[in-house]
């Protein structure tokens, strides 16, 4: 029976807990409102993953640019795009979460009323900068964690040769956190269902309505920045066919839509910049790194939206320093996102906990969370292999014959 359970899709595990959830809230009532601490334990262990994950994922992701002067110069026009990329994803979720009303007339309770002294904008850059690099890992303050980590990783690169081993040691930390990560996420059906049935339990079934509202925000982004975002960029700053690109790209993003996974789709992407034109050697760099750090759906627009939705669901106003605050963290996530499945989630409790959201909101959008990251990764995905074409390009590391060949054939050789 235990080798059944573990042979069910992840995502269906999620799923059942949360019906379960929503069911034993229905059937039990108040008495629910015991379940909670399940909830309790999940959030607890990921809010035990942010500080250490993101520390060990942004100084991996700075050191990993390589040295000598070419690959410097392909490596900072990547990292560029990738960053450029992540910022208009994360406006664009802001704008699509800020202009359609998602939560509705729902606004769950919270436990006290978020008065905050609104800092000016020279204060919030002033609070980037950690004081005390260890009191700001301690204390899990998310921004001065991510200054630091890429302080100290464009110092290993700096450094050389000598800081190899603190390189290899934060190396195997990440891989060690992202093993954790993997550990933790597998609570999440069990976190679900003791969150969701606290929730149906305590305010009924009202605050399923929304979900229609927040997954429909996140597809209208997603194809707001793909059509526009990325076809922009391959014809004013490429010069070449958007349509083109679009054909050849389909059957990556076709792959990268059912299995949800940047890394599962890698041999399709790779074979589809080779037939764009796109140099093997640029292509085997360039599709690695972008399905580690660039995460315009999982780091820009998902966060943005959700944390706009879960602000609206329980009745909290946000103002322009929290949708800056949002767009920092959103912006910088996407490229510091590790590649571990799920990991998505950890970043939204990020995001969450730089403007004071409560993270049981995840709870909510966990449930669904396949079927968004069907949307994010193909979003990614795209990404990588516009980044691959436009720097490509620039660089001359493309053929324009081969992009504009349509001869099969000739994809076929490519692959």
């Amino acid at each position: 029976m235990w080798q059944t359970i573990k042979q069910i899709p992840f995502w269906q595990k999620v799923l059942a807990g949360f019906i379960l959830g929503i069911t034993f809230g229905l059937v039990l009532g108040e008495q629910a409102t015991q379940l909670k601490p399940l909830g309790d334990l999940f959030i607890a262990a990921i809010k035990m993953l942010v500080a250490p994950l993101v520390f060990c994922a942004i100084v991996v992701s700075i050191t990993s640019l390589g040295s000598g002067v070419s690959l410097k110069r392909l490596s900072f026009k990547t990292l560029l795009m990738f960053m450029f990329t992540g910022t208009i994803a994360s406006l664009i979720g802001l704008t699509i979460g800020s202009l359609i009303d998602m939560g509705g007339t729902l606004e769950l309770a919270t436990t006290e009323v978020r008065e905050r002294n609104v800092p000016g904008f020279a204060q919030v850059l002033l609070d980037m900068v950690p004081v005390n690099p260890f009191a700001s890992l301690a204390e899990g303050k998310v921004l001065q964690i991510i200054v630091f980590a890429a302080l100290i990783g464009i110092a290993i690169n700096k450094v050389g040769e000598k800081a190899e081993p603190l390189k290899r040691t934060i190396e195997a930390g990440a891989e060690v956190m992202f093993q954790l990560t993997r550990m933790v996420l597998q609570l999440t059906p069990i976190g679900v269902f003791g969150l969701m049935a606290w929730v149906v339990g305590e305010y009924g079934l009202s605050m399923l309505l929304p979900l229609g509202k927040f997954i429909a925000a996140i597809y209208l982004a997603a194809v707001i920045h793909i059509l526009f975002i990325y076809g922009g960029l391959i014809k004013f700053a490429a010069k070449l066919s958007p349509i083109q690109f679009f054909r050849k790209a389909m059957p990556a993003q076709l792959v990268a839509f059912t299995t949800a996974s940047s890394f599962g789709t890698l041999p399709a992407s790779t074979r589809a910049t080779e037939s764009m034109g796109v140099s093997k050697k640029y292509g085997a760099f360039v599709l690695p790194l972008g399905a580690t750090m660039n995460m315009d759906g999982c780091g820009g627009i998902y966060p943005a939206i959700a944390a706009i939705f879960i602000a609206q669901i329980y009745g909290i106003p946000l103002d322009m320093t929290d949708y800056m605050l949002i767009a920092v963290t959103a912006t910088v996530a996407s490229v510091g996102t590790a590649g571990v499945p799920g990991s998505a989630m950890v970043m939204l409790s990020v995001t969450l906990g730089v403007v004071g959201l409560p993270l049981e909101g995840i709870a909510f959008i966990a449930a669904i969370d396949r079927v968004i990251d069907m949307i994010r990764t193909a979003t990614n995905v795209t990404g990588d292999m516009m980044t691959a074409v436009v720097v490509g390009k620039s660089e001359g590391q493309l053929d324009e014959a081969q992009f504009y060949n349509n001869e099969e054939s000739t994809v076929s050789a490519a692959g």
